[in-house]
């Protein structure tokens, strides 16, 4: 009987200690999950929009998008208060330098080749722009990242990253980069003419003849063709602007600075509005969505911008929609240096391509392509009439020689491309 009461009482406390024991494992889970869930609900709730940025005149912006478009940030508190160098602490450098291909550069070899940051050609929203000599001889151009610069190694990399793979004639050339001792710098191909903006607006440089520009108009047409027709995947500038124009000695233009650019296929939707005050698309205000036609809005600014040199800071639009209540009213705009030096019908021309590059509805604008071909026919009219009035002043019997020696040519040419025959 004793032994029957032992087991009994045995079984009893073994089933309390059971429940006691589960009863405080789901007190800890439930403590557990109620704490663990709190940072996280925290910060899912938390609502964070893109700064605004202007930094003058010509410099780019960032704009924050609505509540509505707010960017809701997800993780630990570590990650928003991430140190400068966190991008290149997620990426390799070794794999960074194999990705671009381009020649990576010490700190010690920029602060040579500019003589110690001696010669300052300009200043950007990126941050200062140093002449530079390389060992090679070769003369650059070396951006250097500001440590206050709201642009940021997001724009320094994307920099490197496209223009190691984007290679065009009207493009600027990268030709490497550096990042030591919390430097960011690129390095360029020397533009001796430098920026188009100063061309136009600086009263010092000489007047851009109507010639020049004409062929300013297309060399930058064919860069950003080759952007969006070209390039694979294609890539949307987003910040064309005449600051943003190179001219090397020739005289001939390259579109510069990819900060801001994106492919095609990124969706721009809640990624803050990107740009420059006056060369930026109306409806890319409105919707926030960014295409390939928003690039062409702002080659229509500096298509302008080339006709008049008014800057669009100084009202160029206003001048622009004056102007064109009348089909001869851009004579009225035109820029004061060059009268007389131009044909009125070419201008008229040119500022029709502007007008449709303007137009507010983004799918009625011609394409970069279509814009080239028309500027490309505006100027070979120019050299068929040139070509003409030079024939009309030779003497009759060098005229005749010359359609002689024409037509022998052309005869050469025809019977190589017959070939033999059966």
């Amino acid at each position: 009987m004793v032994h029957k009461d032992l087991v009994i009482i045995g079984i009893s406390v073994g089933v309390a200690a059971g429940v006691l024991i589960t009863s405080i494992i789901v007190l800890g889970i439930c403590w557990y999950k109620k704490h663990a869930h709190l940072p996280r609900s925290t910060n899912e709730g938390s609502l964070a929009t893109l700064p605004i940025r202007e930094n003058g005149l010509g410099a780019s912006i960032e704009m924050s998008a609505s509540l509505s478009n707010s960017v809701i940030i997800k993780g630990s508190d570590y990650l928003a208060k991430k140190p400068r160098n966190s991008w290149w602490s997620n990426h390799s450098k070794d794999q960074f330098t194999s990705a671009s291909g381009l020649p990576r550069y010490s700190y010690k070899d920029i602060q040579k080749a500019t003589q110690n940051f001696t010669t300052i050609l300009g200043q950007g929203s990126f941050g200062p722009v140093y002449k530079a000599v390389m060992p090679s001889g070769e003369l650059v151009a070396v951006k250097v990242l500001a440590s206050n610069s709201k642009q940021g190694e997001k724009e320094f990399h994307t920099e490197v990253t496209l223009l190691a793979r984007l290679h065009h004639r009207n493009l600027v050339n990268l030709v490497g980069y550096c990042v030591d001792k919390e430097q960011r710098m690129l390095v360029y191909e020397f533009m001796t003419k430098g920026s188009l903006e100063n061309l136009l607006y600086n009263e010092e440089e000489e007047a851009l003849s109507w010639e020049e520009r004409v062929q300013i108009a297309l060399d930058i047409s064919h860069g950003i063709e080759y952007l969006h027709d070209g390039a694979v995947p294609p890539v949307i500038h987003r910040d064309l602007k005449s600051s943003n124009i190179l001219l090397d000695r020739s005289m001939r233009a390259k579109v510069a600075d990819f900060g801001l650019s994106k492919e095609e296929v990124f969706n721009g939707r809640n990624s803050g509005l990107k740009g420059t005050y006056g060369y930026i698309d109306p409806m890319y205000i409105s919707t926030n969505e960014f295409t390939t036609k928003s690039d062409v809005y702002s080659f229509g600014v500096i298509l302008f911008e080339l006709i008049t040199a008014i800057h669009p800071h100084q009202n160029l639009m206003e001048y622009v929609n004056l102007a064109g209540m009348s089909p001869d009213g851009v004579d009225e705009i035109i820029d004061t240096r060059i009268i007389g030096t131009f044909n009125p019908v070419e201008v008229r021309s040119l500022a029709k391509i502007a007008h449709k590059c303007l137009h507010k509805t983004p799918r009625k604008r011609p394409s970069i392509g279509e814009v080239s071909q028309a500027i490309l026919r505006i100027k070979q009219i120019r050299l068929v009439r040139e070509d003409a009035q030079s024939f009309a002043g030779e003497d009759f019997s060098r005229a005749i020689s010359r359609i002689e020696s024409q037509q022998l040519e052309l005869k050469k040419m025809a019977s190589i491309n017959e070939g033999p025959r059966q």
